[in-house]
């Protein structure tokens, strides 16, 4: 007998899965094997951060400092350029991609980032090149998913001469992204060059909320301040979307995740969508509650109930959120939905 109009199931519009960095928690971050990863195993949108080498290349990194993704340590032709620089107010010791051309960072190739939590990912060490924005464009459009491109520091490369923006914009229109309607969402920390590139594109947009401090181009502005009603508001002006750390969703006290905030309710009634960051298996990124297996050294690279994770931000409405696991992610969402 079928069910009563009455008592039907509210319909749950389906939440993004994005792979952050690809597939990250199974092979090396920002590869093509981590993007294509992703894509077999269901997500929606693969995401590329994107540094600019010095020739103003855009080039898929996590961060312009390439010493702890890369071989660059063990090349010794470039080890001259191995220098210290201030990065958002942050001293760091390293290669960065504005001190290479692209046909040099063409000649790095990129490692595991986290190999003391995922020593499997090492097997995959030296395989594969730095992808540029384009390739791993090209990687989405094959496979018909679609791209959600980070813009980093764009406050220090433009200190360094290598703006971003203008640059960002033109390669939307020339990968033909430049549509309110595309495949694609174009993310930031910082919140004065989201404002610039609305003027140059119509892709959407998406304001990135740390849990603590500021944008690095308005330290004055709190990001918890950004997530309360009038904050929100205040960023539905020039972007489409907010993406939150999800702990500004889903609390935990460290031993148990706490009842959802009210921050989707609120972004969503001045008309934002709301994509968190970033939900990951390992015990070690889990509150206390949820880790799983033996006590031992071994304990913080075993996989936790990241099931519930997943759950408790599908539940508290999100319209999608970033991990490292997308297969884990759309599983999780399959049995959410059913």
């Amino acid at each position: 007998m079928a069910a009563s109009p009455a008592f039907a199931r509210p319909h749950r519009p389906r939440p993004i899965v994005i792979g952050h960095r690809g597939a990250s928690g199974e092979r090396p971050e920002h590869t093509p094997m981590a993007y294509r990863l992703a894509i077999a195993q269901g997500a929606d949108f693969i995401e590329p951060d994107l540094c600019i080498t010095k020739d103003g290349h855009l080039v898929a990194r996590h961060e312009n400092e390439i010493g702890g993704t890369t071989d660059i340590g063990a090349r010794p032709e470039f080890a001259a350029r191995k220098t210290t620089k201030v990065i958002d107010g942050q001293s760091i010791t390293g290669w960065f991609t504005e001190d290479f051309t692209l046909a040099e960072i063409k000649t790095l190739r990129a490692r595991e980032r986290l190999p003391q939590l995922r020593p499997a990912n090492t097997a995959f060490d030296g395989q594969e090149a730095i992808p540029t924005f384009a390739e791993v464009v090209a990687i989405a459009k094959a496979a018909g998913v679609g791209v959600y491109p980070e813009m980093k520091h764009p406050r220090h490369f433009a200190s360094v001469g290598l703006p971003f923006e203008q640059r960002m914009a033109d390669a939307l229109k020339a990968e033909g992204l430049n549509a309110k309607s595309a495949k694609v969402f174009v993310q930031c920390f910082e919140v004065g060059p989201l404002k610039t590139i609305r003027a140059l594109t119509k892709a959407p947009l998406v304001q990135l909320i740390d849990s603590e401090g500021s944008p690095a181009d308005l330290p004055d502005l709190k990001y918890v301040d950004m997530v309360t009603a009038d904050g929100l508001k205040a960023i539905a002006a020039y972007a489409d979307g907010v993406g939150p750390d999800k702990s500004m969703i889903v609390p935990t006290d460290g031993q148990i995740l706490l009842p959802p905030t009210a921050l989707v309710a609120n972004a969503h009634k001045v008309g934002l969508k709301v994509h968190p960051w970033t939900v990951r298996a390992e015990n070690y990124f889990l509150p206390a509650t949820l880790q799983k297996g033996p006590q031992g050294p071994e304990r913080p690279r075993l996989h936790g109930d990241v099931d519930a994770m997943f759950k408790a931000l599908y539940a508290a409405g999100v319209d999608g959120l970033f991990s490292d696991f997308p297969g884990l992610a759309v599983e999780s969402r399959k049995a959410f939905l059913a």
